[in-house]
């Protein structure tokens, strides 16, 4: 089973599961893993955490037991990487990735697609499609460019090397650093705090977000006002406001 599934509560836990080859992506694995996030959304899942089994978060495309590289990988990519990328930035609910290793190539977009990264300080980031005379693909150069900006993700899509988990955090690529051992705690109670918050206005700013980069202001005020109206209109937010005004606790029940 290359992609395990499991719930915790309201959290969907989905782990990458080929450790022998650090979790190397191939064609079935990506469909497989969509299905598993259409499971976890369909299941009512309020949060979902992904992360690799093994030693690594993931080495990218297996170009090995994956029988080599295809002579047409934009087809590849148009048949499985991409539906997975759009179905990733569409969630309605949040994800957390936990980067237990390294994270290269494909891997790194998998990972970065995360809303909230949170990396084991051993963890690495890498690019590394210009070493084998590709182009950054599943989402890459626009993770890149939007999280640390054009000079940095010169650096990243370019050189190709690889990046600690300190630097990508100081570079604005992911979340958090955390030491090894503590990685798979912090992970999870994220998961739980956001499996535990509005549901629905959580969906509406990872869209808003996601839009911002392509947008001009008064689009995305626009946008804001069209989310703003549904999460309005939502359970949660009626029963959180009058329980602010009451001044008792806040829960959410995620509807």
């Amino acid at each position: 089973m290359t992609i395990t599934y499991a719930r915790a509560g309201a959290v969907a836990l989905l782990t990458l599961n080929r450790p022998e080859r650090l979790n190397a992506l191939l064609p079935t694995m990506l469909d497989t893993l969509g299905a598993a996030l259409d499971r976890a959304v369909a299941e009512g899942a309020r949060a979902l955490l992904l992360t690799g089994a093994g030693r690594g978060f993931c080495a990218g495309a297996d170009l090995i037991d994956g029988a080599g590289a295809p002579d047409d990988l934009g087809q590849l990519l148009d048949a499985h990487y991409n539906p997975l990328v759009r179905k990733i930035a569409a969630l309605p609910v949040p994800l957390v990735v936990a980067v237990n290793g390294p994270a290269v190539g494909a891997g790194c977009s998998l990972a970065l697609l995360g809303d909230l990264v949170v990396a084991a300080r051993s963890a690495y980031f890498q690019f590394g499609f210009v070493n084998i005379g590709l182009v950054p693909d599943a989402g890459a150069t626009w993770l890149a460019a939007h999280g640390a900006g054009r000079a940095r993700a010169m650096e990243l899509l370019l050189l190709g090397e690889a990046v600690a988990a300190d630097k990508a955090e100081s570079w604005g690529l992911i979340h958090r650093v955390v030491d090894d051992a503590a990685l798979a705690t912090e992970a999870r109670a994220l998961a739980d705090r956001l499996a535990n918050g509005p549901t629905v206005a959580y969906g509406l700013v990872r869209r808003a977000v996601n839009a911002a980069f392509g947008a001009d202001f008064d689009t995305m005020l626009d946008r804001e006002r069209d989310h703003q109206r549904i999460a309005g209109r939502s359970a949660d937010a009626r029963r959180a406001i009058a329980a602010f005004a009451a001044r008792n606790p806040v829960r959410f029940d995620g509807a």
